[in-house]
């Protein structure tokens, strides 16, 4: 089965031409997926960001041609686009054993990613609690730091 996909892929990034490689690199790195094959490519001229000033916008939107519905699932996690079209086949007729182990595959790498943000959420916690702490042993003893003396 093929499916015909439009996505966009966005970028954001400082200094502007690091924005424009990172994307350049994305798409290299998607041309060279096997079962893709890019079909069209529209790549913006990045763009700053009113909002976060020194910041660049850039993205590329694509037309792919796919072979499998579960290439379809690992683009949408690898290449994280922030829109994605099915353009054809305009129905699919898929076996429920088949979509049950794509959903379960795809409930794995989400309890993966869960993992993961958890983890470095708790580093954090420790970390600023660790610089908590010296933060006020050093104010204990008498010095003061840049952050507590307003400097």
């Amino acid at each position: 089965m093929t499916i015909l996909s439009r996505i966009i892929i966005e970028i954001v990034g400082s200094p502007k031409e690091h924005a424009s490689k990172v994307l350049e690199t994305v798409l290299d790195k998607l041309r060279g997926e096997k079962g893709v094959k890019v079909m069209k490519e529209n790549v913006g001229e990045p763009q700053e960001l009113k909002e976060l000033k020194g910041f660049w916008s850039t993205f590329a939107d694509l037309e792919i041609e796919i072979e499998e519905l579960e290439k379809l699932l690992d683009i949408c996690f690898d290449y994280m686009p922030s829109s994605i079209e099915i353009i054809e086949p305009q129905s699919l007729n898929v076996d429920m054993r088949h979509m049950t182990n794509l959903v379960n595959d795809m409930l794995t790498r989400l309890h993966d990613y869960n993992m993961v943000i958890k983890n470095i959420h708790a580093e954090n916690i420790l970390l600023k609690k660790r610089l908590d702490s010296l933060e006020d042993k050093n104010l204990y003893k008498g010095e003061k730091t840049d952050e507590k003396n307003g400097a």
